[in-house]
């Protein structure tokens, strides 16, 4: 079984597209999407249920080059 979480990622100026690159290369994303607002990008990931999340997103995602800040939200029940 596995939790299902939404990532946004705020960039540096001119780094959006790196940052999807990597992220694409890492293959630790369901879906990723350009978005408008205070985020730059915004990702849905899939993570194992026995792994902690914060260390996950930490150690998987948030080393990336040119990402700013994040913000998750943690998903609980499908209707």
């Amino acid at each position: 079984m596995t939790t299902c979480v939404f990532v946004q990622l705020r960039c540096r100026p001119g780094k959006t597209y790196a940052v999807a690159e990597e992220i694409i290369l890492r293959e630790i994303h369901s879906e990723l999407y350009s978005t408008s607002g205070d985020y730059d990008l915004l990702m849905k990931l899939y993570i194992p249920a026995d792994a902690d999340i914060g260390k996950f997103i930490n150690d998987r995602l948030l080393d990336i080059e040119g990402i700013e800040r994040s913000l998750t939200t943690l998903t609980f029940k499908a209707f």
